[in-house]
Parts: structure tokens; sequence; C-alpha cells
């Protein structure tokens, strides 16, 4: 997970990161903060959750757990975790500046990795 996550996750973050300050580079106020907050929020979507989740198990070798079920979880893991998640990306869009998002999104998604495994535990 540790190499996935210093390459292809390295790559892909930032650069969504950035996208999301040129949509949101003409937006003032409360409506650039929410809309900053929602992109993140969407970026670790059902479908991102689910394929941390395939991860998991490749790099576990649970070759057998590999299902549509991870979907099923990523479902829950994102709905539940929507209220924290929001908390989350609001700081880090919102309060870091662009250099640091990175960092802030690594130090939050080493968090998330922890609930995504437990998730399968608890929304299976």
């Amino acid at each position: 997970m540790m190499l996935v996550g210093a390459t292809f996750y390295a790559f892909e973050i930032p650069n969504y990161f950035d996208w999301i300050v040129k949509k949101t580079q003409f937006l003032k106020g409360i409506k650039a903060t929410l809309i900053k907050t929602f992109l993140a929020i969407a970026y670790f979507n059902p479908l991102w959750i689910a394929r941390h989740l395939l991860f998991i198990k490749l790099f576990s070798g649970q070759f057998e757990a590999i299902g549509c079920n991870l979907l099923q979880i990523a479902f829950w893991s994102f709905v539940v975790n929507i209220p924290i998640s929001f908390i989350a990306n609001y700081i880090i869009q919102n309060r870091f500046k662009i250099k640091w998002r990175f960092l802030g999104s690594a130090v939050f998604s080493a968090l998330m990795a922890i609930y995504y495994a437990l998730s399968e535990t608890f929304f299976s």
C-alpha cells in the first residue's frame, strides 16, 4: 500500500487538488468554500474507496475476498464518513495553502485507510 501511495496516489491527488483550485479560482466566499469541500469529498467517493479496498485485498493475498461486495462496503463507508470527511476536507481545501494540501490529505488519508480497512468489519 505504501508503494501505491508513494506512486499512484502521489501523482493523482495533487493533480486533482490543482484542478479544484483552477475550477474555483473565480469563486468567492461561502460558495468557493463549499464547492472546494464538495469537490474534495467527491474525489474520495465509493469507487475510490472500493479501489482502496481492492488494493488491500490484493496486497494481503486475499484474492477470494475480491468481489462486488467491496462496492457495497465502500458505499456505506462513504455515507457514514461524510460528516468527518466534510470537516477534514473543508480544513484541507480552505485553510491549507496549496503546497500543503497534499500533505494534509496524505495524513487524513492515512487515518482513513485504517477506517477503510475496518469498514469491511463494520459494513459487511
